[in-house]
């Protein structure tokens, strides 16, 4: 590859990582709406007792607002619901700026809030000793926002930059305030936030397959030449060649080394599924598979039988796969026949119920898609290694049935693909 098209392929996976965050991000942000907030869109604390033998209840410094406040421009919502624990006592909730409620406050008795938690529920205070307010609270003209009387009150307040302190009294300004109190907050911006990232983020991964698989082709999508030389026989053909001397040791660090492929290879499935589905829905109404999407779909299968081969799925070569879905070039190949047509009502159930049987050899050959190990392939291929460790050749008996056995399992893959009517053979070899 040329240094321009290892650089597109690199780019491509950062998108691709870049577009999985904004959709985890997103994803994320849809969830905890459905789950934590109530249906009038805040999210709430629930009930806290507050209880003071002084004459206020005091927020945390620098607990609303600041310069850098995360709300700012967002028009975020705060609302605060208090009752006292005395239904006769008529309570005060008052939002000040910190320096106006402190310089009121000064040589007052207070209680200072320092922290809370809400499960199990605790509220931690730092006492601040003095005496009695030098008036009642309602009649100082520096409240941001302000409530008081008897029963539940609420104060609904849009959030704004600075350094606010929330103030608990009772409306008399006597000492001994008790009462159960809650906090919400009300966003409005979060939903189109997160199917904002949501949307960026299947943008972005999208984009990423359209890069990595231009950066690895460096051609157009329709090639006829690679048409022209279509298999016969079962249309799938799975070529290996052993390419000996190997290494002895190199085997032990292959996975090390191909981390970059598994990156790229994580991309380009997404976009396998993607076209997958598409060709579902062109199938059932044509009965055609689109071409673009069925040579994307082949080089995507090339190219992890390509990754399988140097690695843990045979152990056949020591050159490094290119970074490519083109056919040749490389000890390892895989081509399958276009077909021309192609059953509407076998797209609906090949791939599910009629694969099942194959399902189960694969497993048992692959051991989980040959990445989670246990099957018979990376157990073999385990063995080979060892082989080449300590005797420094490929048991060549060992090397025809990992071929066999990888053979069957991207028959099937081919199959379940929707990319042949013709169902995989239960057998070995060609």
């Amino acid at each position: 590859m040329k240094l321009g098209r290892v650089l597109v392929v690199v780019f491509g996976v950062l998108v691709g990582i870049v577009g999985v965050a904004l959709v985890i991000g997103g994803t994320a942000g849809l969830v905890f709406r459905l789950a934590f907030v109530r249906g009038d869109g805040f999210l709430s604390s629930g009930e806290l007792r507050l209880t003071s033998g002084a004459y206020a209840v005091v927020s945390q410094a620098g607990g609303w607002g600041g310069g850098g406040a995360w709300w700012r421009g967002g028009r975020a919502t705060v609302r605060l619901e208090a009752r006292a624990a005395d239904p006769g006592r008529a309570l005060f909730v008052g939002i000040a700026d910190r320096r106006d409620a402190l310089a009121y406050l000064a040589g007052v008795a207070r209680d200072e809030v320092v922290d809370f938690v809400l499960r199990p529920a605790r509220v931690g205070y730092r006492s601040v000793p003095g005496g009695p307010p030098p008036e009642l609270p309602g009649r100082r003209p520096i409240w941001a926002a302000r409530v008081e009387g008897p029963g539940t009150q609420t104060l609904t307040w849009e959030l704004k930059p600075g350094d606010w302190t929330v103030v608990l009294m009772n409306a008399d300004g006597s000492s001994g305030v008790e009462a159960w109190a809650s906090v919400g907050v009300r966003f409005p911006g979060l939903v189109p936030l997160a199917v904002g990232l949501l949307l960026g983020g299947l943008a972005l991964v999208v984009l990423a397959v359209a890069l990595i698989y231009v950066g690895a082709t460096g051609r157009p999508l329709l090639d006829k030449r690679e048409e022209a030389s279509a298999p016969v026989g079962y249309p799938l053909t799975l070529a290996g060649e052993l390419s000996e001397p190997l290494s002895p040791a190199l085997w032990l660090v292959k996975w090390l080394l191909l981390v970059p492929h598994y990156l790229v290879l994580a991309f380009l499935w997404l976009g396998f599924l993607g076209s997958w589905l598409l060709s579902l829905v062109a199938i059932l109404f044509t009965g055609r598979y689109p071409r673009a999407l069925f040579r994307y779909n082949v080089g995507v299968l090339r190219w992890t039988w390509r990754v399988g081969f140097y690695g843990y799925q045979a152990l056949g070569t020591d050159r490094y796969p290119p970074f490519s879905l083109r056919a040749g070039g490389y000890p390892a190949d895989l081509e399958v026949a276009y077909p021309e047509r192609l059953s509407r009502g076998l797209a609906l159930v090949k791939w599910w119920l009629l694969a099942l049987p194959h399902y189960a050899v694969v497993s048992l050959f692959q051991g989980g898609g040959g990445r989670s190990g246990g099957g018979l392939v990376p157990l073999l291929c385990l063995f080979a290694g060892v082989a080449l460790l300590f005797r420094g050749r490929y048991p060549k008996g060992m090397f025809g049935f990992v071929m066999d056995m990888n053979r069957w399992a991207y028959r099937v893959a081919a199959y379940a693909a929707l990319m042949t009517d013709r169902y995989p053979p239960f057998r070995l070899g060609e």
